[in-house]
């Protein structure tokens, strides 16, 4: 697999857990499949590839590809607006939280504390979800920027969807995280949109 393929699948997750965001707050439903593999990408620490952070493939990602296939070909009819928001925002924040190394020591820590939940209860309990959004609300929320989500206020003002909305976004600052690492920059996004996807398209066909 080529560094741009793997830098797509880190983008591909940031998009995904933007696009997951997106539909919770607009409908307040979740494909248990999808969440579970953002969620579970938090608690994997040594892979030996990126594809293993995502449960050994990019099945669960399509949407995230989709959505960032719409922003680099920037088709209005395509272009899902508020998932592309978020993404930036998210990139935006793991840049800052970089700086951070305390807050990064204690985001390590509540992860640990969050695998003996998963090892109780399984990744998408409540409980864990719960635990997940509560990290990012102790944490990133502190930021002056902040992820403002829209959507209807029926399933933004409850606490369970709340949880999981906060708990993609970590996912995706996750995502950002290591994008980054694996040497992803946002000038690419602009500079580099015809080699993204020339890349990309097949790894759309190859999930379908």
């Amino acid at each position: 697999m080529s560094t741009r393929q793997e830098q797509l699948i880190a983008l591909g997750a940031i998009f995904q857990a933007a696009v997951l965001a997106d539909q919770v707050a607009r409908t307040g439903q979740l494909p248990a499949a999808q969440l579970g593999c953002l969620l579970g990408s938090l608690l994997v620490r040594n892979p030996e590839t990126t594809q293993e952070i995502y449960g050994g493939s990019d099945i669960q990602l399509q949407e995230g590809y989709r959505a960032l296939v719409g922003a680099l070909e920037r088709d209005a009819s395509t272009l899902q607006r508020e998932p592309l928001k978020y993404a930036l925002a998210m990139i935006g924040l793991e840049r800052r939280l970089a700086k951070r190394d305390d807050m990064l020591q204690l985001i390590s820590k509540r992860l640990d504390q969050i695998q003996q939940q998963v090892e109780h209860f399984g990744i998408t309990h409540e409980n864990v979800i719960a635990s997940f959004g509560s990290l990012y609300q102790d944490t990133l929320s502190n930021f002056r920027q902040r992820i403002q989500v829209h959507g209807d206020m029926r399933y933004l003002q409850q606490s369970d969807k709340a949880a999981m909305i906060r708990a993609l976004l970590l996912a995706g600052i996750r995502a950002a995280r290591l994008w980054r690492q694996l040497g992803g920059h946002r000038w690419q996004l602009i500079f580099s949109r015809a080699k993204l996807l020339d890349t990309l398209y097949p790894l759309i066909r190859r999930t379908e």
